[in-house]
């Protein structure tokens, strides 16, 4: 029986700042990291999860135009009263990442949930046309 590997191919654990922005200028003086994102698909729907630790329901806002899903979500440190920081090991910063959809994809049914600084899309797949009888009426 033949043998089958798989190659796994590990990502850097650094987080990835975004380097260029789009033609917009950020109006928060913050530095902003790409979300490590997993993407899963079934017969019936594409499953976007993606980590962004510090980001709850209130500080997420997600956009779509032009068949372009922008995910933005938007961190306040928390840095306890009358304590300054002397070593930190994890940077603070916003999220934010685009994905470019498809027209398969049904874009009025694409719903969102955070939980514990994960945020999961599901967006549903766009079904066929189904045949219908067009009536004609007299002008």
């Amino acid at each position: 029986m033949a043998e089958v590997t798989q190659e796994l191919q590990v990502q850097d654990t650094e987080k990835q700042e975004v380097t260029s922005m789009s033609e917009a200028e950020r109006t928060r003086d913050k530095k902003v990291y790409i979300p490590r994102a997993d993407i899963y698909e079934t017969n019936e729907d594409i499953y976007i999860v993606a980590d962004m630790p510090g980001v709850d329901e209130n500080s997420v806002e997600i956009l779509l135009e032009k068949n372009v899903l922008t995910i933005n979500g938007y961190v306040e440190p928390n840095i306890p009263e009358n304590y300054s920081l002397s070593y930190a090991e994890y940077e603070v910063g916003d999220y934010q990442r685009s994905f470019t959809l498809s027209n398969l994809i049904d874009q009025d049914n694409i719903e969102a949930t955070v939980k514990n600084g994960v945020l999961r899309l599901r967006l549903p797949k766009a079904g066929p046309a189904k045949a219908r009888k067009i009536t004609v009426k007299a002008a």
